[in-house]
């Protein structure tokens, strides 16, 4: 084996909520874990003001506090944790290989994937200023609805996310907008009827976001555009909500692993990690496509450590048994 190649036990890629997560518990079985943050360190939580509904934290918690903790936890257990991201693997043999920036190999005996998903946004620079600032831009009604209460927001998307999400929405806030940049849901009929049986939930077809409004510190309104009828009006609004869906950042994998066809890894058994590759195990939202939360990926990644230490385990068993004793 070249120098260049470096032989690790366990490599988990990517951080967030499940990557820390599956670290802490691979470090405690002994599996001496190396974990590459990726592109985006900590996660998507990482833009998120305000952590209210993981469990521990009754005062609530930043999403970037909550990755340095968790950061902190994995290291407190030599996690080796480290900058960059994997762009290449190669799944094909007996042997799991991955390339850090195309450069460095590692062979590794178990991964964990934790790549999670990346919301899709509309690009707007509007909206941009006002999801870094923590300002009223969100794609998340579940994690950050509960700030809205009995005030007035504006959902954009038109399939059964974004109808289930104004449906949550409406209980929580006084009035619900929903842009729809067709003339129709592409949700399914039931998901589409809820929402407009919703009395506080008020539905505007071909209609398109022009511009987010605020005052420079927080969204105050919306700019939206008629595109039949090319008129444009403000609706007034302290939360703007993107739910036109999430792309899961698992590209590298195409050709290695089973992907469903959206992209998310599809686990080879259901209620485990495991993947249809013997010794790649994935968590987090790489894989959920569903529940999408920073506790439900946590579990993920608990569940992937403990997946991928039995898979060891079993392997040091049947190297054992096959091995040949000499008296």
């Amino acid at each position: 084996m070249s120098d260049t190649i470096e032989k690790v036990k366990c490599l988990i890629i990517g951080s967030g909520p499940a990557g820390y997560t599956a670290a802490i518990y691979a470090a405690r079985a002994n599996m001496k874990p190396v974990l590459y943050q990726g592109t985006q360190p900590g996660g998507q939580l990482t833009t998120t003001n305000e952590v209210e509904n993981f469990p521990g934290y009754p005062d609530g918690v930043t999403g970037p506090e909550m990755m340095l903790q968790l950061q902190a936890q994995a290291k407190r257990f030599e996690t080796d944790v480290r900058d960059g991201w994997i762009t290449k693997v190669d799944f094909s043999g007996d042997v799991h290989k991955v390339w850090v920036h195309d450069e460095k190999e590692i062979h590794a005996d178990t991964i964990i994937i934790s790549t999670g998903a990346s919301a899709k946004y509309l690009g707007l620079e509007s909206e941009q200023k006002y999801l870094k600032l923590g300002g009223g831009v969100s794609a998340c009604a579940v994690c950050d609805g509960f700030f809205y209460r009995n005030q007035e927001v504006v959902i954009v998307g038109a399939g059964d996310s974004a109808c289930e999400e104004a449906h949550y929405l409406s209980k929580l806030c006084k009035k619900v907008t929903m842009l729809v940049r067709r003339d129709e849901f592409r949700a399914s009929k039931i998901m589409a009827t809820r929402v407009m049986n919703t009395e506080n939930i008020e539905i505007l077809f071909n209609t398109e976001t022009e511009e987010v409004l605020g005052d420079g510190q927080v969204v105050t309104g919306v700019r939206v555009n008629n595109n039949q009828t090319n008129k444009k009006h403000d609706i007034e609004a302290t939360g703007f909500f993107v739910a036109i869906g999430h792309k899961p950042n698992t590209d590298i994998f195409k050709g290695f692993l089973d992907l469903d066809e959206t992209g998310y890894i599809i686990n080879a058994k259901p209620g485990t990690s495991k993947t249809n590759i013997d010794g790649v195990f994935v968590s987090g939202d790489a894989a959920d496509h569903v529940y999408r939360q920073a506790i439900t990926a946590a579990g993920t990644g608990c569940m992937a450590a403990l997946d991928a230490e039995r898979y060891l385990a079993a392997k040091d068993a049947a190297f054992e048994v096959s091995t040949p004793t000499y008296n």
